[in-house]
C-alpha cells in the first residue's frame, strides 16, 4: 500500500511515496501548481498533508485528489502530554513520532535543526513529553547581523576547519557552530542523566552540517518528519 506525503512549509514543499513504512521516493518543489502536476502522475492509496502556509479548505480546493490533513484531531501513535496542547506545533510533533517509529519505542529525543532548533522527548512510556527550542544557525547569523552596527551576515554552508578564528567572519562562523555543537551535546547529556537507553535523531535543514555528532545512540536523518507523517497516516488507516 502506497502513501504519499506532502509536508508544505513556507518556502518549499517536500513529498515523498512510501510503501508501508519504507520511503521509496521524495521530491522538492518551490510551487503547488509544479507539485500537483507531479502527484497526478503517482500511484498512491492514501495520502496526508501537513500544511503551514494553506488551510485544509484551501487545499481541498486545489489538490485533485483526497487526502487526511494534519491537525489536532488526528489519532497518533503516541501519548501526547504537552501541558498546552493546543500551542504545540504539529511539526515538532510530526518529527517526534518519525524518531519514536525509528527507535521502535521511547526514549527518543529529537532535535529538528530548521528556523528554530527544537528538542522534543518521547518518553518510555511512548508519551510525548516537550523540550526546548531556541535559535537555528541562520537565526544566529541574522541576529548578530541586524542587531550591531559592524558585524556583516556570514554563510553557514559548512564546518569551520578550525575552533579558533583569525577574522571577523570566522570568529562569528566559529561562535554559531561550536555554539550549537555545544548545546546539541549539553542537552544530550542533561536527557542521558534522566534517561540512560535514550536515542538521539537530528534532523532538519542543517542536520546535515552535523553528520559529525552521529555515533551510537545519536543518528541523522534528515528526513525524518516525513517518516513521522507517514508513520501518523499509517496509523489512522490501518
Amino acid at each position: 500500500m502506497n502513501n504519499l506525503i506532502i509536508d508544505i512549509g513556507n518556502s518549499r514543499i517536500k513529498s515523498a511515496i512510501f510503501d508501508g513504512e519504507n520511503l521509496i521516493s521524495e521530491s522538492v518543489f518551490g510551487d503547488l501548481a509544479i507539485a500537483i502536476q507531479h502527484w497526478k502522475g503517482l500511484s498512491f492509496n492514501n495520502c496526508l498533508v501537513s500544511s503551514v502556509k494553506w488551510t485544509e479548505k484551501d487545499l481541498k480546493m486545489q489538490l485533485p485528489f483526497e487526502f487526511h490533513f494534519l491537525k489536532n484531531d488526528l489519532s497518533f501513535p503516541i501519548s501526547n502530554g504537552y501541558g498546552t496542547p493546543a500551542t504545540l506545533g504539529l511539526d515538532r510533533l510530526a518529527a517526534a513520532v518519525g524518531g519514536w517509529s525509528k527507535a521502535g519505542n521511547g526514549p527518543v529525543l529529537v532535535i529538528d535543526m530548521g528556523s528554530c532548533m527544537t528538542f522534543d522527548l518521547v518518553d518510555e512510556t511512548n508519551t510525548y513529553r516537550g523540550g526546548a527550542i531556541s535559535p537555528g544557525m541562520l537565526m544566529r547569523a541574522k541576529a548578530m547581523n541586524s542587531l550591531t552596527a559592524r558585524l556583516p551576515l556570514v554563510e553557514l554552508d559548512k564546518k569551520p576547519e578550525s575552533f579558533i578564528g583569525t577574522n571577523t567572519i570566522t570568529c562569528m562562523q566559529i561562535g554559531i557552530w561550536y555554539g550549537i555543537e555545544a548545546e546539541i551535546l549539553g542537552q544530550i547529556e542533561k536527557y542521558m542523566r534522566d534517561f540512560p537507553q535514550i536515542k538521539v535523531f537530528v534532523c532538519g535543514g542543517d542536520a546535515v552540517s552535523f553528520e559529525s555528532l552521529a555515533k551510537d545512540h545519536i543518528f541523522v536523518v534528515q528526513n525524518l518528519v516525513l517518516y513521522g507523517l507517514n508513520c501518523i497516516l499509517n496509523h489512522n488507516v490501518e
